[in-house]
């Protein structure tokens, strides 16, 4: 696998713990998160015209493992980095 491929392994794992925590500490509430990401996901639908499907899917990729995982963690479940990444592919 790539190093570039493991360094977003590791960073988007990192990121999914901190929601996690942010929302577990009530920092910020879930709902508020999912928001938050989704309006991430809809920046870059609106960004994305010139760009080619594999590209944009390219670049939702990372939030909609996020989006995952925030829903996962309501439900006091995780998976694995595969395991997401599965589901994204799953339903994109």
């Amino acid at each position: 696998m790539n190093t570039a491929n493991l360094q977003l392994e590791g960073l988007l794992t990192a990121v999914a713990s901190i929601n996690a925590l942010l929302v577990d500490s009530g920092i910020v509430s879930r709902s508020e998160m999912q928001q938050a990401l989704e309006r991430a996901q809809n920046g870059v639908n609106g960004e994305a015209r010139g760009l080619s499907e594999a590209n944009r899917k390219a670049m939702l990729f990372p939030i909609r493992l996020l989006l995952l995982a925030n829903e996962d963690s309501d439900l006091g479940r995780s998976r694995t980095f595969a395991e997401y990444a599965e589901a994204v592919g799953k339903s994109s």
